[in-house]
């Protein structure tokens, strides 16, 4: 089959090669779907299970990508919950082979059924930044109806589900990104924008739940609003700056079914709409994964047609 592997940490977008590799086979409880859609996410460069395995070993022609939308094709012993020919999509496991390649092996348990009527291109970018959403916002940053939010990054693939999560919840939602953002993050829900290279996280004056995609210096500031009381979520690593009187949390997605349905469920009746940006074939992968070039929105690769 084809696969695109990462072989080269230094060398960015030259560090991945479209190569032939043997088709995977089912371990217990896994299932080989054929991949008929990958999300990526660039920051996947930049994790450490990317080049190392769970021993802490090198990684060496690693299938990349953990997104995916696909048909179940075989089945390994004792797999339960899923047929063969069903449309599928969720997370792999993040030391295991990835979904860019025209099939992965993944443990049952990480997907849930894909609607017929949800394109296999949108169901591969929803896995990370709806899960990413949901769990931050609801399990760690426990939002109430009625609270406010800073959705940091409010245009990108994350900041647009949370934006519309939280406003569905009854949270008032202020968006941040770059000036070229704004129209964006508004027609994603966002009640107002601010603009981080022009304008002051300080003059909004307070929020109860800080949803951080950024990190750094504007991670620092975000904890400066927070209400007593209030949390900063952030999925960039560990919190290095913790509100006054607040919670910090900081969390890695997991693959969690129940959720899965919850979010596509969303995007069936259109209370949900996914940030697609750039769209390529598995043939013209390459380039469109450059992870040192900002896009806008979510990378899906088109494994087949």
């Amino acid at each position: 089959m084809k696969a695109v592997v990462a072989t080269d940490q230094t060398a960015e977008a030259a560090g991945i090669a479209l190569v032939d590799r043997p088709e995977p086979t089912p371990a217990i409880n896994d299932v080989v779907v054929e991949v008929r859609a990958s999300g990526f996410v660039p920051a996947e460069w930049e994790w450490p299970s990317t080049w190392a395995d769970r021993s802490g070993g090198a990684r060496t022609q690693a299938i990349i990508g953990h997104e995916l939308a696909g048909v179940v094709s075989s089945l390994g012993y004792g797999t339960t919950g899923l047929s063969l020919g069903q449309r599928v999509f969720g997370i792999t496991d993040w030391h295991r082979d990835g979904t860019l390649a025209e099939y992965v092996a993944v443990e049952a348990r990480n997907l849930a059924p894909l609607p017929g009527d949800v394109d296999f291109t949108v169901g591969a970018s929803l896995p990370i930044a709806g899960l990413t959403a949901w769990q931050g916002l609801f399990q760690h940053g426990r939002l109430q109806a009625g609270q406010s939010v800073l959705a940091h990054g409010a245009a990108g693939a994350v900041g647009s589900v949370v934006t519309q999560l939280a406003r569905e919840f009854g949270a008032y939602v202020i968006g941040t990104g770059r000036a070229a953002d704004r129209q964006a993050a508004l027609d994603f829900g966002a009640n107002e924008f601010i603009d981080l290279g022009n304008e002051d996280l300080a003059d909004i004056g307070g929020v109860d739940l800080v949803f951080d995609v950024i990190g750094g210096d504007v991670q620092k500031r975000s904890a400066g609003i927070i209400r007593p009381g209030g949390s900063l979520v952030s999925v960039v690593g560990p919190v290095e700056a913790r509100p006054v009187d607040g919670r910090a949390v900081d969390f890695v997605v997991e693959s969690v079914p129940s959720q899965l349905t919850e979010i596509v469920e969303r995007v069936r009746d259109g209370r949900l709409r996914t940030h697609i940006g750039t769209v390529a074939t598995l043939d013209d992968a390459i380039p469109a994964l450059n992870p040192a070039e900002r896009r806008k929105g979510k990378t899906v690769i088109r494994v087949r047609g």
